[in-house]
């Protein structure tokens, strides 16, 4: 297998599995329908394009730091997570049905922009990315290495988009059943909110 080849599937697959942004971005498409559901995705976007920039200059300049800097995020990461969940488990039935008054877009993209900072999941995936595929190749080139951060950001909000899509196809299925599936997202959140411990991973 191509060097670049095992990049692109390593990138797709750590983007395209669960994890708080697709959660996120599930459930508020759910609740909201597509469309209104794109502010949140582009403050995900936003913050995941300066996320890997960060992930970029760390690895490229002061790959000693990175041990350092990544248990304080995992914990904040998770308890940011597990208050995600809560709101989660305690939405009602109405929220599913008439979500689009529930949060102002401002509200939405500032949400999915600020996660990005404590989601250690995609700093291990910028870092991962950079460290394995990248940069020996492109060492010292950050006019090129910011182009593949801003690939990594855009293939993580292109994978947001599908979950979002895959959410607001099933609106009406969630709407009926809101118990059901408000505990089975917020189960899956507290279960990404463990695997970002440093003993949960």
């Amino acid at each position: 297998m191509s060097h670049w080849l095992a990049f692109a599937i390593y990138v797709f697959i750590t983007a395209i599995t669960p994890g708080p942004n697709n959660l996120l971005s599930l459930t508020e498409s759910a609740k909201k329908g597509f469309r209104q559901a794109l502010p949140l995705n582009f403050g995900i976007l936003a913050g995941f394009s300066i996320v890997m920039l960060i992930c970029t200059v760390l690895t490229a300049t002061v790959s000693e730091w990175i041990p350092v800097l990544m248990t304080p995020m995992q914990i904040l990461g998770a308890l940011y997570i597990l208050w995600l969940a809560w709101q989660t488990f305690r939405s009602s039935s109405g929220d599913w049905e008439s979500g689009s008054e529930r949060k102002g877009s401002d509200s939405a993209f500032w949400t999915g922009f600020l996660l990005q900072f404590v989601n250690a999941k995609i700093y291990i995936y910028g870092i991962m990315s950079m460290q394995a595929y990248v940069l020996p190749h492109f060492s010292g080139q950050y006019l090129i290495l910011s182009a593949f951060a801003f690939f990594l950001a855009f293939v993580g909000f292109v994978c947001t988009l599908l979950w979002s899509a895959f959410g607001s196809v099933f609106r009406y299925l969630f709407s009926m059943h809101a118990k059901f599936f408000n505990t089975i997202l917020a189960l899956l959140l507290v279960y990404c909110a463990v695997l970002l411990l440093p003993i949960g991973g």
